[in-house]
This record gives structure tokens, C-alpha cells and sequence, in this order.
């Protein structure tokens, strides 16, 4: 009982900002609405469109394209890049903003060197312009289509080789073969990759409010602190949770029309084709455009910025946002994956839909943009705090003020609701596989439930907690819009702390905190390529 009670509570906490969010429909705010459509409400959806059309095409390309190389071919430099192409994952959508604003600026580095070789001035060339809503399509499809291509890639490694082999037997050259077989049968692991790409981009607050470009998450944040308008920015919040609810269905419904089935007898992979000459030259190019693009120019350019600030690892200031940074990350991870425990072990131990239903329900916050989390979660916890106080006066003559809004419980709410599919996403299907056999013979020894967790799963889980942790405490550090609505007076993080700088024009000393968010980014990211890797190997064994 204890179990299914506790996920159900689990379930309705995290069901607070949608209830929030559902809360601010019933308030009247004509007015707002009227005052958007007279001024920006235009501006914002086209923008949005242009950003999600942008993103789309952009990593479906990127990271479809190269996955096929990597892995159905081999070319100089092709083992390298296999991991490299994931790189840009560890860099968060404002600090690619930051980084190429000041790179790509009139006085920044490479118009200087372009006028000084050609001896041009400011109006006899032309140069592209990114404070729009097409050039930060571009910037985040430089660091978001690695969620496509390690989806992909894994669908790729998964496939037949037998049934590649078919298709060029019948006649088709590899472009064919390209179209034909491998990209149909990884259409649903590139829906969901580029699913989750717009759903970043959907959430992105900090690069499309340094670049100007208004879109729904900026008009949250200007009318909550702007307007003083809680109601209204809920509101706005909701319009939101409906672009990513649309965007959701349409996954699941391409994924659920996609259905494919391989006969494990002729799962085995043969060796890559070799490429070479101009073949190879090209594939070689196209891979490592990205990675240059969206990986090492913009940390090279970051960590020169940071060498040239003359801002310290002791600085104090660097220091207290490190210190908060980390303290809400190992909080927050540590509430996750306890979390993601409970969760998963309540599922194993009921064994009924509706109840997996409840469960996944509870593990769904990913998909909505923490803006909206951060929306949805302060309503509730203001009138809780209202209660609270009302009754600590009545009974003890004493105010209390904002105990639960105004503190960092309502930051490690927030994380845990927008991340708790990230534990669950590892802890679950590890414990899936654990034999229930197992459990049987557990308790027909005289263990009890939570006996069986601790003593017997617990040691076989703990690679796909750590996992789990680790990867919701990099999530945790560069998380923005949440932080930037809900932190409390005096609390910044090394997030908010490159965001403030970045705001005052000083790319300089956001670039050190920048430059230790992609250091600490990178470890989630070697074990997402580590894993994939041996499942490859293992799931697609070779033929005699």
C-alpha cells in the first residue's frame, strides 16, 4: 500500500505546474491578450514557427546524415568522430548564443581579420546577420541535432545488415539504399530525437532574449517581471504546454504508424564500406563541419575570453555561484534518482496499467519547457505559503513570509519535475531486465519489499543510478529559465551568472562560467556514446 501510495503523491506533485498552469484559464486577462495582438503576439508566433521549422530541417540533416556515415561507412578519422559528433550536446543553447555573438560581432574577431585582409570598411560587404529568429535556428541546430544523431546512430547500429545487403543486390547504389531501407526503419528513433531538438528550442530563454528575437518563453518572462502579471504569464505558459503536447502526439503517432520487425537470425552486421579519394574527403567534411562549428570554435573562442578576463576559479563572486550551482545539482540529482527508484520499483511491484499510466504521467515534466515548470510551480507554492502563514499567525502570532516560494525548495521542485524522466529513463529499463525470479526467491526467504530493494537491487542498479545522477546534475547546471523565475534574492548560479554577465555586455567574464558548465557537461555525454556503443555491439552481433 505504501508503494502505491507513494507514487501517487510522487505523480501529484509533479502534476503541480500543470495544475498551476490549468488554474490561471479561469482569471480573466483580456486585456493582456489584446495589448499582445496589438504589439508582439505576431512577431512571437512567427518567430516560433520560424525556430521550430529551423531546428527541425537543421537536425534531421545534421544528425541523420551524420549517423549513416559513421556508421555504415569508414573514412580517415571516422572512429574520432564517432564520439566527437556528440560533442555539442555539453554546450547549452544561450552559451553557442553568447559565444558566436562576440565571435561573429563587427569588432569581434573575424570581421576584424576580414576587413584587414581585404581592406573593406562597414558597408562594402555583406555579412550574415544572427539576432533573428533564422540565425538562431542556426545556432541551435549546431548544438541540438546530437540528439538526432545518437538516436539515429543507435537505430542504424540495430539495423540488418542482411536486408542493406538485399537492397544493393537489387540494384540500388547507397543513396537508394539510404532512402529506402535505412532511413524508413530509423524513422521513429529520428522522430524522437528531433522531438526532444524542439523541445530545447521550444524552452530557450537566454539566446532569443540576448538576440531579441520575442517568442513565447520571453513573453512568460516579461510579464511575470515586467508586468507583475503571475496570471498572465500562466497563461502564456499554457499556449506553450500546447506546442509541446502537439509536438508530442505527432511523435507518437509517427512512431506508432512505424513499426518494424527483424528476425533475430539475420541481425548481424558486416564491416562497414570503406570509403576513399573524393568519397572519403567529402564524408570526412561533413562530419567534422559540425563538430567545428558547434563544438570547438565556440569553446576555443569561450576559453580565450576566459583567459582574457582576468576572472579566477577563486574569484569570491564565481566562487558563491559555483558553490550554489553544485549544491542544487547534487540536491537535485539526489532527489531524482531516489525518486526514480521509488517509482520504478512501485510499477515492478503493482503490475497494473492504469498505475504505469500514473507513473508515466510522473516522468512526462521533460517535455515541458522549464519556463512553464517555473510558472507552474510558483502559483501553487504562493498560496501554500499564504496558508502557512495565515496559520502561523493565527497560532502562534508569528509570520513565517514565503517558506516554500521564496527559498530553494521551490528550485529543487522545479528541477525534480523537469527531470525526473531523466532518471527514470535509466533506472527503469534496468530494472525491467532484473529476472523477477529473482524478487520470488527474495521474498520467499522473509524478505520484505523494501528488504528486496535494498539487499538485492540496489547493488545490480547502482551503474544506471550513477548514470542517472550524473546526468541530471549536468541538466541541473545549465538549466536557465526555470532558475531565472523561481530563484530566490541573493541565490544566482553559474547559469544565471553567465546569463547577467552576457546581459551586460560582458562576454568576458560570462565565459568562465560558460567554460566550466561545458567541462562538467561533458562526462553524461562519453557515457551516452560508451552505452550506445555496447549496445550496438551486443544487440547486432556478427554472423559465423
Amino acid at each position: 500500500m505504501i508503494w502505491r501510495l507513494g507514487a501517487l503523491a510522487i505523480a501529484a506533485i509533479v502534476a503541480l505546474p500543470l495544475i498551476g498552469v490549468a488554474s490561471s484559464l479561469l482569471v480573466w486577462q483580456g486585456e493582456l491578450w489584446r495589448h499582445l495582438a496589438d504589439t508582439q503576439l505576431a512577431d512571437i508566433v512567427g518567430n516560433t514557427a520560424t525556430l521550430l521549422i529551423g531546428v527541425g530541417i537543421g537536425t534531421i540533416v545534421l544528425g541523420t546524415g551524420t549517423a549513416w556515415l559513421v556508421t555504415m561507412t569508414r573514412f580517415p578519422g571516422s572512429r574520432l568522430l564517432q564520439w566527437a559528433l556528440a560533442l555539442p550536446l555539453v554546450l547549452p543553447t544561450y552559451i553557442i548564443g553568447y559565444a558566436y555573438a562576440d565571435l561573429l560581432a563587427f569588432a569581434g574577431p573575424v570581421q576584424s581579420a576580414l576587413r584587414s585582409a581585404t581592406g573593406w570598411r562597414r558597408n562594402d560587404y555583406w555579412f550574415p546577420e544572427l539576432a533573428s529568429a533564422s540565425g538562431v535556428a542556426v545556432l541551435f541546430s549546431l548544438v541540438l541535432y546530437p540528439y538526432v544523431y545518437l538516436a539515429a546512430r543507435a537505430a542504424f547500429l540495430a539495423q540488418s545488415q542482411s536486408l542493406l545487403e538485399a537492397s544493393r543486390i537489387l540494384g540500388h547504389g547507397p543513396w537508394q539504399t539510404f532512402l529506402r531501407v535505412g532511413l524508413p526503419l530509423a524513422r521513429p528513433a529520428i522522430a524522437g530525437g528531433t522531438t526532444l531538438a524542439l523541445l530545447e528550442a521550444l524552452a530557450d530563454f537566454g539566446t532569443v532574449q540576448y538576440y531579441g528575437v520575442h517568442t513565447f518563453t520571453t513573453a512568460i518572462y516579461r510579464t511575470w517581471y515586467g508586468l507583475g502579471n503571475r496570471q498572465g504569464a500562466a497563461q502564456i505558459a499554457a499556449v506553450l504546454v500546447v506546442i509541446a503536447a502537439v509536438l508530442i502526439i505527432l511523435e507518437r503517432r509517427s512512431r506508432g504508424r512505424a513499426r518494424f520487425h527483424i528476425a533475430s537470425n539475420v541481425r548481424h552486421r558486416g564491416e562497414p564500406a570503406v570509403l576513399r579519394r573524393w568519397p572519403a574527403t567529402a564524408a570526412l567534411l561533413a562530419c567534422a563541419l559540425p563538430v567545428l562549428l558547434g563544438f570547438i570554435v565556440p569553446t576555443v573562442h569561450l576559453a580565450w575570453l576566459a583567459s582574457a578576463s582576468g576572472t579566477t576559479l577563486i574569484d569570491p563572486r564565481f566562487l558563491a555561484d559555483a558553490t550554489n550551482s553544485l549544491l542544487l545539482a547534487a540536491g537535485a540529482a539526489g532527489i531524482i534518482v531516489a525518486l526514480a527508484l521509488f517509482l520504478s520499483y512501485a510499477g515492478r511491484l503493482v503490475r497494473r496499467r492504469a498505475f504505469n499510466q500514473v507513473i508515466e504521467f510522473a516522468s512526462l515534466g521533460y517535455a515541458i519547457p522549464g519556463a512553464v515548470i517555473a510558472v507552474g510551480v510558483l502559483l501553487p507554492l504562493a498560496l501554500a505559503d499564504h496558508g502557512i502563514d495565515w496559520l502561523a499567525r493565527g497560532l502562534f502570532g508569528l509570520p513565517l513570509g514565503l517558506v516554500l516560494s521564496g527559498t530553494a525548495i521551490a528550485l529543487l521542485l522545479a528541477y525534480t519535475v523537469r527531470f525526473l524522466a531523466v532518471g527514470m529513463a535509466n533506472v527503469a529499463p534496468a530494472l525491467a531486465a532484473i529476472d523477477p525470479a529473482m524478487d520470488a526467491s527474495a521474498r520467499i526467504l522473509g524478505a520484505t519489499p523494501r528488504e528486496v530493494l535494498r539487499y538485492v537491487h540496489l547493488p545490480m542498479l547502482r551503474a544506471p543510478a550513477l548514470t542517472a545522477a550524473a546526468v541530471a546534475f549536468v541538466e541541473v547546471m545549465k538549466e536557465l529559465p526555470a532558475t531565472l523565475l523561481i530563484r530566490p534574492f541573493n541565490l544566482d548560479t553559474l547559469a544565471i551568472g553567465v546569463y547577467r554577465f552576457a546581459s551586460d555586455e560582458r562576454l568576458a567574464q560570462a565565459a568562465v562560467g560558460a567554460i566550466v558548465i561545458v567541462v562538467v557537461s561533458m562526462a553524461p555525454v562519453i557515457v551516452l556514446c560508451r552505452a550506445i556503443d555496447r549496445s550496438g555491439a551486443t544487440s547486432s552481433p556478427r554472423g559465423p
